[in-house]
């Protein structure tokens, strides 16, 4: 059985209590939040207040988002990350989650390893010292100083910091990459969304093509699940929609349940042995 979550991209205009009754309502255990909604995370309560809202609810929070261009990593950077992880340990969060630099005018290829690895060095003190975890969600666009997992990975795995890191695998930006492995033991979140567009090939895909996943997914969602699941993946699958005609849903709770019956039904279908592995 997955453990479903909701991303508040799902319904970027509701307020957090009626988000956690909309996670609550689709039978979701967990949800994250976002930084970048254009208001305070929390609207006008404090994170203390909002971690026992949601723990009250019976849910958890499974990462605040998002660090930005995290690869960089000036003493800026530094400063919103330590604004956030605070943020976090107050309402009891998880983790933070990690994006990279997604500008064409970054550096060259050949100094993005160096630069990982070096902001993911000066990261990693702080995040310990606030026990939590750095999600990194490498981004598949061709403008993204981070593409593939793999490089995450080798860049964790050289500074031994496999207990403070762990990767976002985005079913999305998993098929922008064209990346194969999955590394489901180095995973702490899968990030879902479905594109449903017929008429527009893979390099021209854009958040606001990310809709809920149906049976017209062209990103092989079903199948990437099921992949991490034969490799001991274990962890929450969070809805991260960006299209807007589902922020539009005047009922998104029918619209996520739909989709949540469509993945579980798929899922129990292709692979009948699903439930012995978790």
């Amino acid at each position: 059985m997955l453990h479903f979550a909701l991303n508040s991209i799902c319904a970027p205009a509701m307020g957090y209590r009626d988000f956690i009754a909309l996670a609550q309502d689709t039978g979701c255990g967990g949800v994250e939040f976002r930084n970048d909604l254009q208001r305070p995370v929390f609207g006008d309560d404090s994170g203390a207040a909002a971690g026992e809202f949601c723990r009250k609810a019976g849910l958890t929070i499974h990462a605040l988002a998002e660090l930005r261009a995290f690869n960089r990593c000036t003493d800026e950077t530094l400063d919103q990350a330590r604004d956030l992880a605070r943020l976090a340990v107050a309402c009891g969060a998880q983790a933070i989650a990690l994006i990279p630099d997604n500008s064409t005018a970054g550096p060259q290829r050949s100094s993005e390893q160096a630069d990982l690895h070096h902001a993911l060095g000066r990261l990693k003190p702080l995040l310990d010292d606030h026990g939590l975890t750095g999600l990194i969600e490498p981004l598949g666009f061709q403008s993204s100083s981070l593409r593939r997992k793999s490089d995450a990975v080798h860049a964790i795995r050289e500074l031994d910091a496999a207990d403070t890191f762990q990767l976002v695998h985005d079913t999305f930006h998993h098929h922008l990459a064209g990346e194969e492995e999955l590394f489901p033991h180095e995973t702490g979140i899968v990030h879902i969304s479905g594109v449903t567009d017929p008429t527009i090939d893979r390099s021209s895909m854009r958040d606001a093509h990310r809709a809920l996943v149906d049976g017209n997914d062209r990103l092989g969602t079903v199948n990437q699940l099921i992949g991490l699941q034969k490799g001991g993946f274990k962890g929450p699958v969070s809805f991260e929609p960006f299209a807007p005609q589902v922020h539009a849903f005047t009922d998104p709770e029918a619209a996520l349940s739909r989709s949540i019956h469509f993945i579980t039904t798929e899922l129990a279908a292709r692979q009948p042995d699903a439930d012995a592995m978790n």
